[in-house]
């Protein structure tokens, strides 16, 4: 097992930073958790209350970097003050044997603006630095339910490469949906890949 860096780091680029998030934070994560798009493409419970942030951030993240099988951090604005400064969740998950899984999420006014392609560039940066800078991971796995193509747009400008679809290869909230999947090694280039399908919302 890979363990992080004496715990949670901070990881800061030209307009966003990249924190663990706490307990000021669980009424944020709770408002933005009712968004009908994060609940559609991610496996937050819903519907979505207080003590869901409160579990999430007190045990599953606090849990994550103490035990060094997960780092997941707030998405905040730079520039922006107060709790609207967080904007959304990226992670890696499952770190094990060299690799993990990246997953992230991001509030309705902050789509469209690349602050999420910036995010998952810094945590790839991590992710793939040798100790005590970063991971030193292989590879780091994406997946998402099929027909997500707003979260494939980022894994596709990040350099992932497509590996394929599973059926029903994922669980979602006790129902079994279908899973695309992508991969990045260390020595890929980050930038867009080639070879995406067409349903995913690559352009040939």
């Amino acid at each position: 097992m890979v363990l992080p860096p004496a715990g949670p780091v901070t990881l800061t680029g030209s307009r966003v930073a990249l924190s663990a998030p706490v307990e000021a934070d669980i009424d944020r994560v709770t408002e933005l958790c009712q968004d009908p798009a994060i609940a559609e493409w991610t496996t937050v419970p819903r519907p979505y209350g207080r003590t869901d942030a409160e579990g999430f951030i007190g045990v599953v993240v606090a849990d994550g970097w103490v035990s060094g099988r997960s780092c997941t951090w707030a998405i905040r604005r730079d520039g922006v003050d107060g709790p609207e400064a967080l904007v959304g969740m990226v992670g890696l998950d499952a770190i094990a044997d060299g690799q993990a899984e990246i997953g992230f999420w991001l509030a309705p006014e902050a789509r469209g603006l690349g602050l999420m392609t910036e995010a998952v560039a810094l945590v790839l940066d991590f992710a793939f630095a040798e100790p005590p800078a970063g991971l030193g991971l292989q590879r780091v796995e994406w997946h998402a339910f099929a027909g997500n193509t707003a979260s494939a747009a980022v894994a596709r400008r990040s350099g992932f490469r497509f590996e394929g679809a599973s059926r029903l290869g994922a669980v979602q909230r006790g129902t079994r949906r279908d899973d695309w999947q992508a991969g990045l090694l260390r020595d890929d280039p980050r930038t867009p890949a080639d070879g995406w399908p067409a349903e995913t919302g690559a352009e040939r």
